[in-house]
């Protein structure tokens, strides 16, 4: 294994898809806090140059049961970050298997890792594609599941795993479930990541596409945000589920309009139909992480929105520190 390990296994963490989007700053985040990190990734979307130089890693698949168990009586982690996913509702319509295979099989392979070193897990799971159409607005953890694709399928039986097994095993076990996360690091390729895909085209001059009518909301959360949430998951030594969103609802098209105001140019956006899977309205209630572990989100849509566009464009960052 590649970095250097001390002998404090209370401040080691393993972050699985630490190599994407969401881990690289999930790890990010552990190693400003000084703990020790070690990135599990198979580099099937994510990038090792999105892997933190401090962190130490892995290339393995977490289907592959005997790897990963390696891995992790190795490092002997006092807390996995689980993260590693197939994540798009598309792919999980067309191969649905897929999903089966890594977000199911997946997870019970990180979970029975985890459980021989007594390493509680905190698992990324979903929100809207979770609680599916016909949710509240915002919607509470009390929510009655109903996904609509695969995906949200898959993330429902891995929250019943990490559930069990937190409770068959005495460990505290979390689920966050995620809005929907944007900011650098997010690749513009794919379905998932409208924010990721619209500044990837206005950067390119290209129009940006739209699909159904644009009216359709999302919870959206900086990805800083979402790691500080995983931070106080790991430290908070309790097995719960969480909300991890903003509780507002965003238009596609409001999106895009601040998004426009940002870019060079306006650029009229095509529109195409709705695609299968996909929810109308989403928006999460986050009332009780914020009561019990004292989460805030900091960073508010058009801050978010002015840094992560400028992370696509090559501009030099803006100060966070007073959030909008």
């Amino acid at each position: 294994m590649a970095g250097k390990v001390s002998a404090a296994p209370a401040r080691r963490v393993m972050v699985t898809g630490g190599a994407g989007f969401i881990g690289s700053h999930v790890a990010d985040a552990f190693l400003a806090r000084d703990y020790e990190v070690v990135v599990i990734d198979d580099l099937s979307t994510g990038s090792e140059r999105n892997v933190p130089t401090a962190a130490a890693y892995e290339r393995i698949d977490i289907v592959d049961e005997a790897a990963l168990a390696r891995a992790v009586s190795s490092f002997r982690p006092a807390a996995v970050c689980h993260l590693a996913a197939q994540a798009s509702v598309t792919v999980s319509v067309q191969s649905p298997e897929r999903d089966l295979l890594v977000n199911v099989r997946g997870t019970f392979n990180v979970l029975q890792a985890a459980k021989s070193v007594g390493a509680p897990v905190v698992f990324a799971s979903t929100g809207g594609a979770l609680y599916g159409e016909n949710a509240p607005i915002p919607s509470p953890e009390t929510t009655s599941p109903e996904p609509l694709a695969p995906y949200g399928a898959s993330k429902l039986a891995g929250e019943a795993y990490v559930g069990t097994w937190g409770r068959l095993h005495g460990l505290p076990n979390v689920v966050l479930r995620l809005g929907n996360v944007y900011g650098p690091r997010q690749s513009p390729h794919g379905e998932a990541g409208v924010v990721a895909i619209f500044s990837d085209r206005l950067r390119r001059g290209l129009a940006p596409v739209v699909y159904g009518d644009g009216r359709q909301t999302r919870d959206y959360i900086y990805v800083s945000d979402v790691a500080s949430a995983f931070v106080l998951a790991a430290e908070g030594g309790r097995a719960s589920t969480w909300n991890v969103g903003w509780g507002r609802e965003i238009s596609v098209l409001d999106l895009l309009e601040v998004l426009q105001a940002v870019a060079p140019g306006p650029l009229e956006p095509s529109f195409e139909p709705l695609r299968a899977g996909e929810l109308t309205r989403s928006a999460l209630d986050s009332t009780r992480l914020r009561s019990t572990l004292g989460w805030e989100p900091q960073v508010g849509l058009d801050t978010g929105l002015v840094l992560t566009y400028q992370s696509y464009a090559g501009a030099g960052s803006i100060d966070v520190a007073d959030p909008v």
